[in-house]
């Protein structure tokens, strides 16, 4: 069964890209792009697992009930689409989980769950499921945990972290709901954002996660791998 997205995601990324490059100094976005290639230069792909290998085991909130969710109790319904994203702050990550949104029929009919996971605190992630109507689960990695173990944590460096607060982006308060003076280093981490296929057996079958946040799978990719899998 095809995607029936009708534009693909990167499509609709470069658009976000291309319209904020038409808006803001170039200055900014020479930064943006070195930080960009900052990161890609510590080696951090090389570190995202790979298929074959097998899934951390995790514990994480659940915003919508606030429950606890075991990894373990995911991968026994069916193969898991686990999607690690930076916050509701990035219009590519909202971009991105809308598109999921739109396909939760077609994940349904491949018998897949999927759940987003981020450092956001719990009340943004429920802010997100509010404003973007989300009907998958979102759940809050504090401090990045989960995504060091899959091999998606950094922390955000003090140059970037002065052009955040100049474009009015408080990481430190939407993952931890503190303000720049209290910020910790833990609530200054994020994740590369990635995609990862997790099957009953608790092995990794598909994994891409890019440097560049700009950098998305498609969606119709990981269906395809879904599919694959279940043959």
């Amino acid at each position: 069964m095809a995607s029936s997205l009708k534009i693909s995601l990167q499509d609709q990324l470069d658009r976000i890209t291309q319209n904020t490059r038409a808006l803001v100094q170039p200055e900014r976005l020479a930064f943006s792009e070195r930080t960009v290639a900052e990161l890609f230069a510590t080696g951090i792909e090389e570190r995202i697992l790979k298929p074959g290998a097998q899934a951390p085991s995790f514990t994480l909130p659940d915003a919508r009930t606030g429950k606890p969710v075991h990894s373990a109790d995911l991968v026994a319904l069916g193969p898991l689409v686990l999607k690690f994203f930076r916050g509701r702050w990035c219009p590519y990550c909202v971009t991105e989980l809308e598109n999921w949104r739109d396909l939760a029929a077609e994940l349904r009919n491949r018998g897949a769950l999927f759940v987003a996971i981020s450092p956001q605190a719990p009340r943004q992630n429920v802010f997100m499921l509010d404003q973007h109507g989300l009907p998958f689960p979102l759940l809050s990695d504090a401090g990045c945990k989960v995504a060091e173990q899959f091999g998606l944590a950094y922390t955000v460096s003090p140059e970037q972290r002065r052009y955040y607060q100049s474009i009015l982006v408080n990481i430190p308060f939407n993952n931890a709901g503190l303000n720049y003076q209290t910020a910790t280093e833990e609530s200054w981490r994020l994740p590369l954002p990635g995609t990862f296929i997790v099957d009953r057996r608790n092995t990794i079958t598909f994994a891409e996660a890019h440097a560049d946040f700009r950098v998305r799978p498609e969606p119709a990719d990981v269906l395809a791998a879904l599919a694959a899998a279940a043959m």
